[in-house]
């Protein structure tokens, strides 16, 4: 008996249930993607900046735990504009790997398209505003994720996903478009349905997974949060300037920002010290400096709770810390009792 989730969106990316966890860097591991790819939605890798040696192995992990459809994350931003070409590569490179599909994020999408579509893989981009994503749909991305304001980490849109959503699927339809930030259970995801969207990409929740290779402490403090514990900000500046973000507003880092009147860059406490060290993409140990960009790992050494805690509105609704499959059939079964009521 087909789901009530099934849309058009599925048939495209040949999936049972329109749920895609989101590539939150290299904490997005193979494991995940697998685990929600193997319960019926797209498991996608964090593979933004990664080298394509790196990234190979990543989706050779990925296969060998599912047979079923997953896709890759890069940022367009993480690059330079003199390293276009680089990019081009990287994407042409996932492509013939055979994933099936790559989302993007931060940037125009235009010069990638073909690259992907040369090895039918099919380009999802996130957007923040329907002129963004009227532009990526004449770029010929196969969809649009719309992110609100209240979503996590990096965040590109300015106005609530509620009045973001229903513009853009009237703007861009029929390209599919899904919807992400705040929502975090199965009647977020029903109610986005009926706002339009075809599916959903989620963050926030899958962050607090067992297979997200994340400190287990940061987990638990999104699962002991609110949506009020969160604020969107510019305080974690180092190596991505103005980009804006939502955070906890527990973290250490905040918490003596705020105490010192909210100065700006380069009148911050502790800047240009080191809040530890962490092992980056190409597998080395480095010093994390403080009030940089980056997910905090279960082997970080240093103080967690100096790092940005990323989190979206949607914490309101985690109150767990579970395998992704199982989170995903929660979902599942929480938005067909939403939508059958």
């Amino acid at each position: 008996m087909p789901s009530r989730l099934h849309t058009p969106l599925c048939d495209l990316l040949g999936i049972r249930y329109p749920i895609l966890s989101v590539g939150f860097g290299l904490a997005a591991t193979p494991e995940l993607a697998a685990a929600v790819s193997n319960a019926g939605g797209l498991g996608v890798l964090g593979c933004s900046g990664t080298a394509a040696s790196v990234i190979s192995t990543l989706v050779s992990r990925t296969r060998e735990l599912t047979d079923r459809p997953f896709g890759v994350n890069t940022i367009i931003a993480e690059v330079d504009e003199g390293d276009r070409e680089w990019l081009s590569n990287q994407i042409d490179s996932i492509g013939a790997l055979g994933v099936g599909a790559v989302v993007l994020f931060w940037g125009d999408p235009a010069p990638y398209v073909p690259i992907a579509h040369a090895h039918d893989m099919k380009v999802l981009i996130q957007v923040g505003s329907v002129e963004e994503a009227k532009l990526a749909k004449d770029a010929g991305v196969d969809a649009v994720i719309a992110q609100g304001v209240e979503a996590g980490g990096h965040v590109r849109g300015t106005a609530s996903i509620w009045d973001l959503l229903p513009e853009t699927v009237g703007a861009l339809e029929p390209l599919p478009v899904l919807a992400s930030g705040g929502i975090g259970d199965g009647a977020g995801v029903a109610r986005a349905l009926r706002y339009g969207a075809q599916g959903v990409s989620l963050g926030t929740r899958f962050v607090c997974s067992d297979e997200a290779d994340l400190h287990p402490a940061y987990k638990q403090r999104i699962v002991d949060s609110k949506a009020e514990d969160t604020e969107l900000n510019s305080l974690f500046d180092v190596w991505w300037p103005d980009a804006p973000h939502r955070t906890l507003k527990s973290s250490k880092t905040f918490i003596e920002w705020e105490r010192a009147g909210r100065p700006p860059t380069g009148s911050r406490p502790g800047e240009g010290t080191s809040i530890g060290r962490r092992r980056f993409a190409d597998g080395q140990w480095r010093d994390w400096p403080r009030y940089a960009i980056g997910s905090v790992p279960p082997d970080f050494e240093g103080d967690w709770e100096y790092a940005p805690l990323w989190a979206g509105e949607s914490c309101s609704d985690v109150h767990d810390i579970k395998p992704a499959g199982e989170i995903v059939g929660d979902l599942v079964r929480g938005a067909e009792k939403a939508l059958s009521a």
